[in-house]
């Protein structure tokens, strides 16, 4: 669980990551080494991860996202599973319960791109891709608030 001060640490970093010390403790008000110390204990505990770049896929020439179902046939999971993590389009992906197996988002330059990796996995899993027209909600942290 975290108290109201850790909570206000994680959200000031989600808005800005690369916020200096200094500035993060003045905005939580505590003294450079307590916050400091709060922060190392946020990582050690695995509340922080790490801290990260927000990029912008389209800006690199990824244009455009799909989300693809996948089904591996019977006896090639592994096999689907290593593919998926071995393509780098594939920027998350998650093992699911349901008819599909894995849900994947794939960015990409083109529809062409797209077939050329849907042909890699064609022969061991069954998809079922979608093209993303906008995301109303980006990728966000979940509720930081008491249970």
């Amino acid at each position: 669980m975290l108290d109201d001060l850790d909570r206000r640490i994680v959200e000031i970093l989600a808005e800005d990551a690369r916020i200096s010390l200094k500035a993060l403790a003045q905005r939580v008000g505590l003294s450079s080494p307590s916050a400091s110390e709060r922060l190392k204990r946020l990582e050690e505990r695995g509340v922080i991860r790490g801290f990260t770049v927000d990029l912008d896929p389209a800006a690199i020439g990824y244009g455009l996202q799909a989300i693809v179902r996948i089904r591996p046939l019977p006896g090639k999971l592994h096999i689907v599973q290593k593919l998926i993590e071995e393509i780098p389009e594939f920027s998350e992906c998650d093992k699911v319960t349901g008819d599909d197996c894995f849900i994947g988002r794939l960015h990409l330059r083109s529809i062409d791109q797209l077939d050329g990796i849907l042909d890699r996995i064609i022969d061991k899993a069954e998809t079922n891709t979608a093209i993303v027209k906008s995301q109303p909600v980006r990728r966000r942290l979940p509720p930081l608030g008491p249970a």
